[in-house]
């Protein structure tokens, strides 16, 4: 059942979790945001025991998309989420659900990261008209997207095409492929997927020619910092899952302290020699592509955090932070590393570029 979040706090709201009779889940009203929340709710019920209802918020990022503004207009990060945080605050919900990659990357008072549950594939996927690639596209195709980061990598590409704002649900994008407005969207596979879209996807990108938003794929469950209820909540927690999305944000939070460049980062656990093993990627570009930086690292899990933000370090003394303000070739001498990563990253990136790769960064 879902209910706005109109109601005002009530006794089972806090306190003792086994007290809870149905636990009240907050969701924006997107069919994407609704089916997702709807996992978490099947989770709660079948391995927690509780009863769920869903509980719909309007966020300032739903508003401002119904009046198309571009989201960097818009506020950026955190648009999606404010609203859904205020109704955990008062009371009003007992969970709140997002795309992880909607969350700001510092903590927010009284709010916890209870749980991040099992990873969907977090990879980009085009949708193109005559169920076309990106390099069947001919030169001037108009592919849209919303996200600073794809048109970057979109541009890196060297295709000749015009990449094009959008907003709006996934719906409405594939719409615009369909009615001939745009040549192709690109778009998070995992909303796809999530929303029995899949079908519609021509190609899958690889991260070597895309690497996708920090946390893109995953979701986030926060409850209340003082609920007993969060102990419960943890149990539904993947922990490689948390590992790869924790180093991901480590890049994004150590990036945007002196870095406004649009970047992309994919973090997985790995199997290695001596156990496992978590490898990061990550790419900062300039706004039309011409330049990036872009290196990997690898580490133990238990220090995802500590990997991430020492790789994206490692990223800011590349020149990261000076890559929409760096004259033509000045980032070229910088570049370094495996001969094999800067080869496979130039098959798919004929534009300037730095690459390179910190292999096993461990603390001194």
């Amino acid at each position: 059942m879902n209910t706005p979040a109109d109601r005002p706090l009530s006794p089972r709201s806090v306190g003792d979790p086994e007290k809870l009779t149905t636990i009240r889940i907050g969701t924006r009203r997107s069919l994407l945001a609704t089916t997702q929340a709807g996992t978490v709710a099947e989770l709660i019920r079948t391995r927690l025991g509780h009863e769920t209802e869903l509980v719909e918020v309007t966020t300032e990022g739903d508003r401002t998309q119904a009046d198309g503004t571009p989201l960097a207009a818009a506020g950026g990060t955190g648009v999606f989420v404010s609203a859904l945080r205020e109704a955990l605050l008062r009371g009003q919900v007992d969970v709140a659900v997002h795309s992880l990659k909607d969350l700001p990357t510092y903590p927010a008072a009284g709010i916890a990261l209870a749980a991040v549950p099992t990873r969907e594939d977090p990879r980009d996927v085009v949708v193109a008209r005559d169920g076309l690639t990106l390099g069947e596209l001919p030169v001037g195709s108009r592919v849209g997207t919303g996200s600073p980061r794809r048109a970057a990598q979109l541009h890196a590409l060297g295709l000749g095409l015009d990449v094009v704002g959008v907003r709006g649900n996934v719906d409405t994008r594939i719409g615009r492929v369909g009615s001939g407005e745009y040549d192709a969207v690109v778009l998070a596979r995992a909303g796809l997927a999530r929303i029995d879209r899949l079908d519609m996807a021509t190609e899958v990108l690889d991260p070597l020619q895309m690497l996708p938003a920090p946390g893109q794929g995953a979701l986030a469950i926060e409850c209340r910092a003082d609920d007993a209820l969060r102990a419960e909540l943890a149990t539904l927690e993947d922990v490689h899952t948390r590992a790869a999305v924790d180093a991901e944000r480590a890049v994004l939070a150590t990036l945007e302290g002196g870095c406004s460049a649009p970047i992309g980062t994919l973090a997985e656990v790995v199997e290695g020699e001596d156990g496992d093993e978590i490898w990061v990627r990550a790419i900062a570009l300039s706004r039309d592509g011409g330049l990036s930086v872009r290196r990997s690292a690898s580490g133990a899990p238990d220090d995802a955090v500590g990997v991430g933000t020492r790789l994206a370090q490692e990223m800011l003394a590349d020149g990261a932070a000076q890559l929409d303000t760096a004259p033509d070739h000045s980032l070229r001498s910088r570049s370094g590393g495996d001969p094999e990563d800067l080869e496979s990253a130039a098959a798919v990136d004929p534009q300037e570029h730095v690459d390179g790769h910190v292999d096993k960064v461990h603390n001194a």
